[in-house]
Formats: C-alpha cells, structure tokens, sequence
C-alpha cells in the first residue's frame, strides 16, 4: 500500500516536470529559431546596415536581447530535463523495489549538476570573439569615439585638442576671424604644426619679418601656410631683383601679406600696369607701391575707375594725376563717393582751383567732415583765404592737418570753445 501511494505521487511529480519541460522545449526551440534568423539577417539583407550607425547598433541590441532569452532559456531547458531524469530514475527503482529486481544502473554517469550550464557560462559564451568575421557593412558602422569634436561652428572648440591652434593663439592669430571665412577653419585642423607651418616661419623670420607681425600675416593670409616654398622664395627673389631694398620687401609683406601668394608673372604684370598706366619711372613705381603694398595684390579695377574719374570728371591733366598719386597713392584705392564730394566742396564752395589741389594732394585724403567744419568756421570769422597770392593766406596742408586746439589759435585766432559752440550751429 505504501509502495502504491509512493509510485502514485511519484507519477504526479513527473507529469509536472514533463510539462514544464514541454513549455521549456517550446520556448527553447522558439528563440533558437530567432536567434537563427538574426544571424542569418545581416546577409539576406544587405541595405540594414547601409542607412547608418543606428540601424545597425539597433540590430545588435536585439540580438543581444535575444541571445539573454536563449541562454537563460537553455539553462532552464536543461535544469528541467536533468530534474526529469531524477524523477525517472527514482520511479525505476521504485518500480524494481515493488517487483523485486535490483535497479538498472544510470546511463549517465556525470553528476547532474555539470548538466546545469550557469547564466554566467551561456552569457559569456554568447558574447562576440575578436577573431570572429564581420561584414563590411558591419566594419563600417563600427564608430570609434575620437577627443576632436566633429563638428563645431567656432574653432574655440578645437583649440584644446589641436597642438597648431594652440601654438596659432599664442603667436597672435585671430581664430575667430578665421573662422568666418569659408574652408579655412578645416585647412587649419589639417595642418601640422612642427611640418607645416614652423617651415613658413623660418622663412619669414629669414627674410627679415619681425617675429611680432606672423599672427597678423596669418591672421589676414591663412592660405601663405599652404604655399610652397621654393614658391615663396622666388617671389621673393623677383621683388628683390626690381631693386626693392630687404627692409623694404619684409615691410611689403608685414602690410600686405597675400603678396606671398601671387606669382612672378603676377607680380611683374602688376608693376607693369602701374608703371605704364602711370607713366612712372622705375623708382617713382617702386616708391608707390613700397608706401602702399597692397597695391600689388588688391583689384585693378577701383584703380583704373578712380584714374578715369581723377581726369574724365574731376578735370585733372596728365601730369596733375602723377604728382597726385606720387604724394598720396590712397587716392588710386579711394571711395569714389568720398573722393568726388572732398574734391566738389573744395572746387566749387572753397573755390580752390586745380593748381593749389595739386600742389596740397593731402587734401583729397582728408576727411569730409573735418574740412566743412574747419572752412565754414573760418567763413563765419572771415578768415577763409586760400590764395596764397593775397594776404591772410591760409594753407590746405595746415588746414586738414593740425589738432583743433592749434588750428584754432594760429589760424583761426579764436577759443577752442567757441570752435565747439560754432560746431553745435552746423
């Protein structure tokens, strides 16, 4: 009877343990079927990985999350069917105890607990080898996280990570003017510093640059760091062969640095050009340019328009223009605007003639406002006299020229103060 109720409970105790092992069998071969397909995924489809990074990272996470199930499933497939054998193996001996035969020996002589694989184990096996084959579309959504932003809007971002900004910064290089301008903040990442600009450097410093004025060269001609230098040194030998002095060839290129950009056959046809449009000497084209530099890599065409409006509507001759140019060469770059008022207020309400312009150039490059001022004052004193033939005359040199306080006791013979009370009338 004992033996009966024993066999009876050992039967239940089974059938509990073969369905959970049905279920765990269920769910084993399920997850096995999509772990298979994951695998399987990548090589059937081969635009997954192409729409970037993320499609990808997603694609493993869900087969991380997947392989998690499958292992913890398998353990728990394997637990159940090693509790399975024990309730086998216990019902057979009870079976051979109530029939009287000696129990049949187990098949499996290793301990039922080396049949029970840890999480641990499974995770650890699911996890990814370094000798393992990835596609190539796999490689390449591989993102390696770098110290250098990416992108950014402001060099500023860079100057921590970038040995060339840094080392730029401390030589007086504006970053933030730089970095309004197209394409420049990337060439600058690009550069090294000890290989690309140290070189240029030297050669600055070679030729007579004063090591203050590199951070405003490159501040204005970023692009001279790209150059090369047998490049450089050319142009630099064809400035010195048209006889412009060392001192004065790295002054032209403190001033105006893309000079260091513009080739020999560039060069010569810029000093050609003035030289004839001018009708200059040699020296007389060499002193131009040495004073105003940038008159060799500037546009040509404010220069010839202000020469056609200097003769055409401002009635200067020939040899009035060269004298012009000669004394102040910022009238060839002028504003056209402010070159036409200065000289219609000088002609027309000052009546100064052409000859006494010509003769004090100086006065087209002053500004506007400052020669209103100072000849309306003069008018309302009845001192504006600028014929150097009568008396009282009044120089247009002195005129533009001096501070107020010394214009208003030597020419005007009146108080500072009542300059300024007469200015608040205009």
């Amino acid at each position: 009877m004992t033996m009966a109720s024993t066999c009876a409970q050992l039967c239940l105790r089974c059938r509990g343990l073969l369905g959970s092992k049905a279920s765990s069998l269920q769910h084993y071969v399920q997850v096995r079927h999509c772990v298979t397909m994951t695998r399987e995924f990548p090589q059937i489809s081969n635009g997954l990985f192409i729409t970037g990074n993320r499609t990808a990272t997603q694609t493993r996470l869900r087969w991380k999350q997947q392989m998690c199930h499958y292992n913890y499933m398998t353990a728990r497939y394997l637990s159940t069917e090693a509790k399975e054998k024990k309730c086998t193996d216990e019902l057979s001996r009870a079976d051979s105890v109530a029939c009287g035969t000696p129990p049949m020996p187990s098949t499996d002589a290793v301990p039922t607990t080396q049949n029970q694989l840890s999480l641990a184990d499974l995770d650890a096996a699911g996890e990814y080898s370094a000798l393992e084959k990835i596609s190539d579309e796999e490689a390449i959504s591989i993102s390696i996280p770098s110290s250098i932003p990416p992108a950014s809007i402001s060099l500023g971002d860079y100057v921590d990570k970038s040995e060339t900004l840094t080392k730029l910064v401390q030589l007086g290089v504006n970053l933030w003017k730089l970095e309004q301008r197209p394409n420049v903040g990337s060439m600058l990442l690009r550069l090294d510093f000890n290989t690309d600009v140290v070189p240029r450097l030297l050669f600055l410093k070679e030729i007579g640059v004063e090591d203050s004025r590199f951070g405003y060269i490159i501040t204005h001609n970023p692009f001279f760091l790209t150059e090369n230098l047998e490049n450089l040194q050319a142009r630099i030998s064809y400035l010195k062969s048209k006889k412009f002095s060392p001192e004065t060839v790295a002054s032209m290129v403190s001033r105006a640095p893309y000079v260091l950009n513009f080739s020999v056959k560039r060069l010569d046809n810029r000093l050609g050009f003035y030289q004839q449009q001018l009708k200059l000497s040699a020296s007389n084209t060499r002193d131009i340019l040495a004073r105003l530099p940038r008159l060799l890599c500037g546009s040509l065409e404010p220069v010839k328009e202000n020469l056609k409006v200097c003769e055409i509507e401002l009635g200067f001759k020939e040899n009035e223009i060269q004298h012009i140019v000669i004394a102040v060469p910022k009238v060839l770059t002028a504003n056209k605007r402010k070159l036409t008022q200065t000289f219609d207020f000088l002609h027309n309400t000052m009546k100064v003639p052409h000859y006494l312009i010509t003769k004090f150039p100086q006065v087209l490059n002053s500004k506007y406002l400052r020669l209103r001022e100072r000849h309306l004052f003069l008018e309302y004193l009845g001192k504006a006299q600028y014929d150097p033939a009568l008396p009282n005359y009044i120089s247009l040199d002195r005129l533009v020229s001096l501070p107020d306080e010394i214009f208003c006791t030597e020419l005007a013979l009146a108080t500072l103060e009542d300059f300024y009370l007469f200015q608040k009338t205009l």
